[in-house]
């Protein structure tokens, strides 16, 4: 199977796009496209007004009076700064749903009379109304998938227009995790010719890969808004990542009124660079139209070259290399930041999990956001894009699905299937109809394997089979699992054997994986030790592993007071657990080498007992067990490691004598340090330690950013540590800190990383384990921000951020560099 994947408008190109959406009543800066005549797609999130009202409010009127609303910039949950409250049960974290309201006044100058305008959401949670100048355009009610309204003959030219957005999710929780509710990704004002390249309008294959070639087919649908039907000419020019013309090609054809077309084309890419994991080459698809000699439309695409293979017997092979799947499940919250998570802070969260050793990325469970895909295409992961969690037996769109299923489907097939980064198509998890004992749960998987295969017959399809025990493994005789391409196991890796010699021809995978214990045959509850991972390792069929989860994230709580799901290899601050060592000396060549102390009582939210793990922490303060035998685990890839407690040498053991690449040793507490030496054939290559800190002396104040671009959008990490006199970081002393700032910037989120607290807004919250994190956003005005980080009885701390706009061609410009 060799293919060739593009994504419309690359996200890193998106941020070259111009953004000047940034004054409240928007004159829409139109003089580049009247002059160029060519597309413009603007950011729509800055400046809309919000009410969190009840369903007897109507706002939808343009002489609505909104002067007392909340002013809000998008992305935007409004669930997450509200109270936590136990009524509002655990599925949303006991965070609420409710009623909101969204308003935006805009002016668009007479001179755009003939353009065709579009207003289009990447995601609204969920039952949205929209409204255009007290008129509406339409309904959607899924929150995960992407939407688009035209405007054109609802709209005021030379005067105000309002748009209005309605949201309902009054019915919370409607999802098994935390949701969030709002217009919580971006919004986007579209305008072209009326005759364009079609919303997601570009496909790329190629048919053949070799060493020296790659033959590109593309395929590009243009619509024809006008009022005439006629000829129109399509240029598509591969342009390398150098920015250099690579090749080009050209047809004409035509398309009728108000209908659109199809053109396919091909063209030969000699030498290509091949995408892959480690190479993430990218080149750009322009696609020029014209009419009458005249180019009326230019639409830019990021793609990659790469094939991909899946082997029943040997795995997965990209580029004809076989590769184990090394994956997390994730969900699209950021802790404090709700679902409206930046695009900043998505990078970052990629490219922790990227250093730690993850290749790939299962969507749990809902198309993720577009520039979330762009950025796994651009850093090298390969990923598992799903469609649904639940079909039809669980949850508020179990009365959407047979109305809007095909709707939904399309919108993540078109949008998604050109990255390249995407392998395989997910259309469920856990479905109640895999254990149907009739024929209706096949023939729905059937049916959605099908339509998956129609629209891109490229990949294959798979759904996540929930465990169960023998009697009730109903999915293997009613004909549901052989329904699918692809089989996605969760919690049943003991099983996988068993199934293996039943359906020799299965290709199969852990969909979901448990982060530490393994399971057992008939029974997930076993408590074994002997990570889950072995299975992936030992067995060429199984292609890989998705950990249950790799981040923590809000709701799914086990239990009040816990807001969410605490068993992750990193807290919603991005901060690395001790739990975490095991999968990164596995996952990581690089040579590692960890020490943590094993210690029941220590102040951890267990969550849910099989998902959990003993209860450790990687600091040397702990008085109470001085002169005491403590446990301490040494986990790391290299062939042994050697232990001392200040001077005290505990020797060299063997890595391979103990489980899970983890040492555990018994040591005699004693305050100082502790030092763990890692050797390969008897050379040290990695070492680590702890040292026992004093009490609390100073605010440490660590951003990953300090100078910021003022688009209103840019992020600066900031990292808060309480330390000693010596910069030692004061793990069992926490205390409130609170984040005062001044200037060209607002405080986004404040989090510590435990999930249990009752409330995610404001500026106060405690350390816990002596850290927590800042999350600053600059505004649209260059200046300095200046944070000063404040706690009793210790000095307050100052850090002065620089917001400045880095300019390209007279414009506002976001960069980033992996």
């Amino acid at each position: 199977m060799f293919l060739l994947f593009s994504q419309n408008i690359h996200w890193l190109q998106k941020k070259l796009i111009v953004k000047s959406l940034f004054i409240t009543l928007l004159i829409f800066p139109l003089l580049a496209l009247s002059q160029t005549n060519i597309r413009l797609t603007d950011k729509f999130d800055f400046d809309w007004k919000f009410l969190l009202a009840d369903s007897a409010t109507v706002a939808s009127a343009v002489n609505y009076d909104d002067s007392k609303w909340e002013n809000v910039q998008l992305p935007h949950d409004w669930s997450v700064k509200l109270p936590v409250d136990k009524k509002n049960g655990t599925a949303m974290g006991f965070l609420p749903g409710g009623m909101g309201w969204y308003r935006k006044k805009f002016s668009i100058p007479n001179n755009y009379k003939g353009k065709k305008m579009v207003i289009h959401f990447d995601g609204v949670y969920h039952q949205s109304d929209v409204y255009i100048n007290g008129k509406h355009l339409g309904f959607h009610p899924y929150g995960y998938t992407g939407f688009e309204y035209d405007l054109t003959p609802h709209l005021n030219y030379g005067g105000q227009n309002t748009i209005a957005v309605r949201v309902d999710h009054n019915k919370s929780p409607s999802s098994r995790w935390y949701s969030g509710s709002g217009i919580y990704r971006h919004v986007w004002l579209k305008v072209t010719n009326p005759v364009h390249v079609a919303t997601w309008g570009t496909y790329i294959t190629t048919p053949t890969i070799s060493e020296t070639s790659a033959d590109v087919k593309i395929t590009t649908t243009i619509e024809n808004s006008s009022s005439a039907s006629g000829d129109v000419q399509v240029q598509n020019k591969i342009i390398n990542a150098d920015g250099k013309d690579v090749v080009a090609t050209k047809s004409s054809f035509s398309v009728e009124q108000g209908k659109k077309g199809m053109v396919e084309q091909s063209m030969r890419v000699q030498n290509p660079k091949l995408w892959s994991i480690e190479t993430p080459y990218l080149y750009t698809m322009e696609t020029t139209v014209k009419r009458n000699g005249k180019t009326i439309d230019q639409y830019r695409t990021s793609f990659g070259v790469r094939s991909i293979r899946f082997d029943p017997d040997k795995g997965f092979f990209l580029n004809g290399k076989n590769l184990k799947m090394k994956g997390f499940c994730i969900h699209q919250d950021a802790g404090s930041l709700g679902t409206a998570v930046p695009d900043d802070s998505y990078l970052r969260r990629l490219k922790i999990i990227k250093e730690y050793g993850v290749n790939a990325i299962r969507c749990s469970h809902n198309p993720p956001s577009p520039e979330f895909l762009d950025m796994c295409d651009s850093l090298g992961f390969v990923v598992i894009d799903e469609a649904f969690d639940k079909w039809r037996g669980f949850g508020y769109y179990s009365k959407y699905f047979d109305e809007w299923w095909q709707k939904d489907m399309d919108a993540m097939l078109h949008r998604d299937r050109n990255h390249p980064s995407i392998v395989l198509w997910s259309i469920g998890n856990e479905t109640g109809e895999q254990n149907s004992r009739t024929d209706e749960g096949t023939k729905r998987a059937i049916m959605l394997r099908d339509y998956v295969h129609k629209l891109d017959p490229t990949r294959l399809v798979t759904a996540a089979i929930m465990p169960g025990n023998i009697s009730s493994r109903i999915y293997n005789t009613n004909g549901f699992t052989e329904a699918l391409d692809v089989v996605g196991y969760n919690y049943q890796e003991p099983w996988l054997a068993r199934d293996k010699k039943m359906f020799p021809n299965r290709i199969m995978y852990i969909a979901e994986a448990f982060p530490y214990y393994s399971g057992r045959q008939n029974s997930i509850r076993d408590y074994n030790p002997s990570n889950p991972w072995f299975y992936v390792v030992e067995n060429d069929y199984v292609f890989g592993e998705f950990l249950w989860t790799g981040i923590d994230y809000l709701g799914e709580s086990s239990g009040w007071p816990s807001t969410g799901w605490p068993t992750g290899f990193f807290n919603d601050c991005m901060f690395e657990k001790p739990t975490g060592a095991f999968h990164r000396s596995v996952w990581n060549k690089e040579p590692m080498v960890r020490v943590a102390v094993a210690d029941q009582s220590l102040d951890i939210d267990p969550g849910k007992d099989h998902w959990s793990s003993p209860f450790m922490a990687a600091h040397w303060n702990f008085p109470k067990y001085e002169g005491h035998i403590i446990e301490v685990r040494t986990t790391s890839n290299c062939d042994s490691v050697e232990l001392s407690v200040n001077t005290n040498n505990l020797g060299k053991r063997k890595t391979a004598d103990y489980i899970n690449n983890t040492i555990v040793w018994y040591v005699p507490y004693k305050a100082g340090k502790i030092l763990a030496k890692g050797y390969n054939n008897g050379k040290e290559v990695a070492q680590f330690e702890l040292k026992t800190s004093g009490k609390p002396s100073k605010i440490l104040v660590l951003p990953d950013k300090q100078e910021l671009n003022a688009n209103g959008e840019d992020l600066s990490h900031i990292t808060i540590q309480l330390t000693d006199e010596n910069g030692v970081v004061v793990p069992d002393a926490d205390q409130n800190i609170t984040v005062e700032f001044t200037g060209s910037g607002r405080l986004l989120g404040l989090d510590n990383g435990d999930l249990r607290k009752d409330i995610y807004g404001g500026n106060s919250v405690k350390t816990y384990f002596g850290k927590a994190l800042a999350t600053v956003q600059a505004s649209r005005t260059k200046g300095d921000i200046q944070i000063k980080v404040s706690s009793a009885g210790l000095p307050a701390s100052f850090i002065t951020l620089k917001a400045n706009g880095i300019l390209k061609n007279g414009k506002n410009q976001t960069q980033y560099a992996f």
